[in-house]
């Protein structure tokens, strides 16, 4: 996630933009997160007691060379973590905890957030503590992540943004079948310099005819 949207001290603004009626869905993810279950990874709500490993594991050189920079101290975590529930209680935002399986140690997140109106149009971001890179975690949380943002959320289109000198990044999107749609100029600020984005989306109906052939089933309890 390069660009994350949250800002210390504005942390207490909240959208009062009402969200036209969906489709109703099996879970009302406004009032909690559901946890999605795969092989290797489980997604769950970041909890308060999380501050301290994501601290750990968001904070080093590797992980945070493309991405805005993250709290600091265990207590911007917790601020961080506590705007993450107000934002999902007012239908702005899912985030959620990257927990190896077998752990309840949180090493990383996904998060989704609307940009219009009724999440017919969403962002996604994601990072992940660099020990757990090449494992397959990721590929396995980010099909949970989308399979929740377009069955359960609603989202018809869903986009990604990655610095064009994040290989890595942009790799990880094509694997799980997202497509580049064109590229952002001087569109990213880090360290005092500009970088180029590619803009990855993944639209609803290919998603749906990709997972028929390849995707895991998303487990929710």
């Amino acid at each position: 996630m390069e660009k994350m949207p949250f800002t210390p001290g504005a942390d207490a603004i909240v959208s009062t933009v009402p969200l036209p009626a969906q489709e109703p869905a099996a879970i009302d993810w406004r009032t909690g997160l559901p946890t999605l279950t795969g092989s290797l990874v489980t997604l769950r709500e970041l909890r308060h007691t999380d501050a301290a490993s994501l601290l750990a594991s968001l904070t080093t050189e590797e992980v945070t060379r493309f991405l805005s920079p993250p709290p600091t101290t265990v207590e911007g975590f917790e601020r961080f973590i506590a705007w993450t529930q107000r934002q999902r209680a007012a239908g702005q935002s899912a985030c959620f905890a990257i927990v190896p399986r077998d752990s309840d140690v949180a090493v990383g997140l996904f998060q989704v957030r609307s940009l219009e109106a009724g999440f017919g149009t969403a962002e996604w971001g994601f990072a992940m503590a660099v020990e757990y890179w090449g494992t397959g975690m990721f590929a396995e949380g980010a099909t949970l992540t989308v399979d929740f943002a377009i069955d359960v959320i609603g989202v018809h289109r869903l986009e990604a943004r990655a610095a064009l000198r994040n290989g890595r990044g942009n790799g990880a999107l094509r694997k799980i079948g997202a497509v580049q749609e064109g590229v952002l100029r001087r569109s990213f600020l880090r360290n005092g310099e500009y970088l180029e984005q590619a803009l990855w989306t993944i639209l609803e109906e290919d998603w749906r005819e990709a997972k028929a052939v390849w995707g895991p089933n998303i487990i929710v309890h």
